[in-house]
């Protein structure tokens, strides 16, 4: 496996850096960490404000301090682009998200394409401040923009054998070179439960920091679920597909042991090869507790009723 979690992470990489301020808070602490090399990376990309942004609701915000854009922008998970953490930021740039069409089809009564402009205008688009974990242990605080995943599902009308939804990334090896590797099997596919897809937290992500999505973080358009560990959370998305029986996803078919298809932050089950009850913020030396279902417990828990998570996972 080529993944590398915080114990891996040399002290060479974090260097002080001046925090960002995002458009309602300053940022605390002067001497909080960034990551090293990330100021040309982060703005080698055009940058463009999302009009009309509105704030979201108390239920889908937190006050934790926010990763600078940085941050967020140059330590990735996207194997399409490599597998080190800094390859997103580095080789994004080859990717073009205009235009973008994303196919819904299966088990609807109004399939159809949406273009990433549709997308844009499908619902109010809101600033959302989740928490990111990611099954290695680290975790962000990311000020996504965005609206419900069920927004666009109530466009296609699921019928009564939609169980599922898989989500698919973009498969072209020469916009994505990860893609030439066999690192995966491509494209990128994940999935969730109908109720999971449904739930007002689970969000179609068009941005950050009031910005279009970066490249190297799934633009133009992406899936965050923020009970979820991060993987689960598909980007670049192209094909939507609403099925009867649970889907193959990647990582469960390249690691069985290690991942699994619900894969909820869960503090109380280890990966094979690291324990998962503390993780490192990005941005800070010291670990912390890391809470069940990534501290969306009270929304997200009665999806869960009466499964063993262990055997779940």
């Amino acid at each position: 496996m080529l993944i590398r979690y915080p114990a891996d992470i040399a002290p060479s990489e974090i260097t002080p850096r001046a925090l960002y301020a995002d458009r309602r808070r300053l940022l605390l602490g002067a001497g909080a960490l960034a990551l090293t090399g990330t100021s040309s990376v982060a703005t080698a990309q055009t940058r463009e404000k999302i009009p009309g942004l509105k704030p979201a609701a108390p239920a889908f915000t937190t006050t934790e301090t926010l990763n600078t854009y940085e941050q967020i922008t140059s330590y990735n998970n996207f194997y399409e682009f490599g597998t080190d953490k800094a390859d997103p930021a580095r080789n994004a740039k080859s990717l073009r998200t205009r235009p973008w069409t994303v196919v819904v089809e299966g088990e609807v009564r109004k399939p159809r394409s949406f273009g990433i402009e549709e997308l844009l205008k499908l619902a109010p688009i809101e600033e959302r401040i989740y928490r990111l974990r990611c099954v290695e242990a680290w975790s962000m605080v990311v000020p996504w923009a965005g609206y419900s995943l069920s927004e666009l599902i109530k466009q296609v009308e699921p019928t009564a054998n939609a169980k599922f939804v898989e989500f698919h990334t973009l498969l072209d090896p020469k916009q994505m070179p990860g893609q030439k590797t066999a690192v995966l099997q491509w494209p990128y596919v994940e999935g969730l439960r109908m109720d999971e897809a449904m739930h007002p937290l689970t969000l179609i992500g068009l941005g950050l920091y009031g910005e279009l999505m970066p490249n190297q973080n799934g633009a133009p358009i992406r899936l965050v679920v923020p009970w979820k560990y991060g993987f689960k959370s598909g980007k670049s998305i192209v094909r939507i597909r609403f099925v009867e029986t649970m889907p193959m996803t990647a990582w469960v078919r390249s690691a069985p042991s290690e991942y699994g298809f619900y894969s909820n932050v869960n503090p109380k089950v280890d990966h094979p090869r690291w324990s998962q009850a503390r993780e490192r913020r990005i941005g800070e030396f010291f670990k912390r507790e890391t809470p069940m279902f990534n501290g969306y417990a009270e929304q997200v828990a009665s999806m869960y009723a009466g499964m063993d998570l262990r055997k779940f996972y």
